[in-house]
């Protein structure tokens, strides 16, 4: 590990004040699905630092998953990876069960898996509709159904959808919008379910992020940068600073909401 001389201003300041106040989610166990790459690792690193133990959900690349658990224990947090496909519904609540029984607990669920499968509304298959709506729709019920078995008061989850489910102004994005916009009945609806037991739900749409699937250098990036407001795409860690605060303690009060992380794309 680098010594503190050897960090940029930025992060000294960062070590500096996080070892003056207390960690928000000291104690909390958290499962991010999909969190093995992009906005799900840079969620399950940002849990960490603030004092989860984190486990996260992969289905191909154990090598990456790996990594981010490797980040995870190096901030001090226990952490595990599971492999677990999202579109098969007895894999997504053995991974919820696993996470609670070998943590000890479940109080933070972030839906983040995702499939992002775009084309013409002709040329899309019926396969392509079902695998879509068992990732983006299924497993966030199912996921959300089995994790709250395991919560207490003060649970938290949350939804990670997109802004395309507000602003479709690309072609070929009907499968998904549609997909991503179910979260925001679901959202609503366990938000006033569960409200009475002190779980709160919430949904985070993210804009243009900056990942593998959609780099700030790629080939539409000045055109995306021109819906937006702010005129570039997220980080990662944008989006992850939203999921930290929901699951904080501050967050106590806010749910069934949308919070758009999409620099200004949806107004």
């Amino acid at each position: 590990m680098a010594s503190s001389s050897a960090l940029p201003p930025s992060a000294k300041t960062r070590l500096a004040s996080t070892a003056l106040l207390p960690v928000a989610l000291n104690g909390k166990v958290a499962l991010v699905t999909g969190g093995g790459r992009g906005i799900g690792a840079a969620v399950a690193v940002r849990l960490a630092e603030e004092g989860a133990d984190v486990a996260l959900t992969f289905q191909q690349n154990q090598q990456r998953a790996d990594d981010v658990v490797d980040r995870i224990k190096a901030a001090g947090r226990r952490a595990i990876a599971v492999k677990a496909d999202s579109s098969d519904p007895a894999a997504v609540v053995e991974a919820v069960n696993r996470v609670a029984g070998e943590l000890g607990r479940l109080d933070i669920l972030v839906n983040n898996a995702g499939a992002f499968l775009l084309g013409p509304l002709e040329q899309l298959s019926l396969e392509d509709f079902e695998q879509t709506v068992a990732v983006n729709v299924r497993a966030p019920f199912i996921a959300s159904q089995a994790a709250v078995r395991h919560m207490s008061s003060g649970g938290r989850i949350i939804n990670i959808g997109s802004n395309m489910a507000e602003r479709a102004v690309f072609p070929g994005f009907s499968l998904y919008s549609m997909s991503k916009t179910a979260l925001i009945g679901l959202t609503k609806a366990l938000g006033r379910e569960l409200g009475g037991r002190a779980i709160t739900v919430n949904l985070v749409n993210p804009g243009a992020t900056d990942t593998e699937l959609n780099p700030a250098d790629g080939p539409n990036a000045d055109t995306i940068n021109g819906f937006t407001a702010l005129g570039h795409y997220a980080d990662p860690a944008d989006v992850a600073a939203a999921v930290a605060f929901l699951a904080s303690p501050d967050g106590r009060y806010i749910t069934g909401a949308t919070v758009n992380v999409d620099g200004g794309f949806t107004i």
